[in-house]
């Protein structure tokens, strides 16, 4: 989910439509908001040659959409044969049980409420499906269950809410925490760094091009939030509504709601370290 509008000198990238990379097709979601944007993003993923396919949030409860994305493996001469959840807001898990009862497939996540079958997923998981292989990097913040998957053949990574491909991310306080949320950020940049990860597959909006462009965007646009609230309650708005109608001004108001948790999760981060 997004709290702002596209920002001036965000990274930017193609709207997807059907395939992405050589391994990643998008099936869009029919539940376009102010806070999901386009819709969310259902991403079918194979190998070339292989009849499986692997599945990362089913989205809502939507017959249409959740057949929608059958019917794109099939065309694709694919099998749904695994599910994944990168965390469990409604607009990505919500229709993952019904997804699973017309695919025969199990429900990995991190958060065994959302499961379906016997495995969960975590730090250093490397899913094989197919021949395909994703690794699951923990990215906790957004929410505590949040992940992301990187996607080593495509030099990709998928990851649901954490990074969008247009706006930016709401810090769900309290489930969510702007300390851990910043630390998924630098550890999705080492990806761009360290393993060559070039492009990002969000939860919404466009796929980015340059994603280590899109992580020092992020990271530096938290600071800069961060800052503005810092300065904001020296200037005496002590509470988080208060906060977001001098910090956010500039927001549409019908995302404040979304602001003013990401504003509580950064004073409960300013107040940790002694700054406010």
């Amino acid at each position: 989910m997004t709290d702002a509008a596209a920002l001036p000198g965000q990274p930017r990238g193609a709207v997807v439509s059907g395939p992405a990379t050589d391994r990643a097709r998008c099936v869009l979601a029919p539940n376009p908001s102010a806070m999901t944007l386009d819709g969310t993003n259902t991403w079918l993923l194979a190998e070339p040659d292989s009849p499986l396919a692997v599945v990362i949030d089913p989205g809502p409860l939507d017959e249409g959409h959740l057949r929608a994305v059958v019917d794109a493996a099939e065309q694709a001469g694919k099998r749904v044969a695994l599910t994944l959840l990168t965390h469990g807001h409604p607009d990505h898990a919500e229709g993952a049980a019904r997804f699973a009862e017309l695919t025969g497939t199990a429900v990995r996540a991190l958060d065994p409420a959302l499961r379906l079958g016997d495995e969960g997923l975590g730090a250093g998981d490397v899913i094989t499906t197919g021949g395909l292989e994703l690794r699951v990097v923990p990215t906790p913040g957004h929410t505590a269950d949040s992940l992301s998957f990187h996607l080593p053949a495509d030099a990709a990574v998928l990851t649901g809410d954490t990074v969008l491909g247009r706006g930016t991310t709401m810090v769900a306080h309290p489930d969510g925490r702007l300390g851990e949320y910043l630390d998924s950020l630098r550890r999705l940049r080492s990806l761009t760094v360290d393993d060559g990860v070039t492009t990002v597959l969000p939860g919404h909006g466009p796929v980015l091009d340059d994603a280590q462009g899109a992580m020092e965007f992020y990271l530096a646009h938290r600071a800069h939030r961060l800052a503005q609230v810092e300065t904001a309650v020296e200037n005496g708005h002590r509470t988080a509504s208060e906060v977001v109608a001098a910090v956010y001004a500039d927001v549409d108001r019908s995302l404040w709601p979304a602001a003013e948790l990401s504003v509580w999760a950064q004073l409960e981060y300013l107040g940790e370290h002694g700054l406010i």
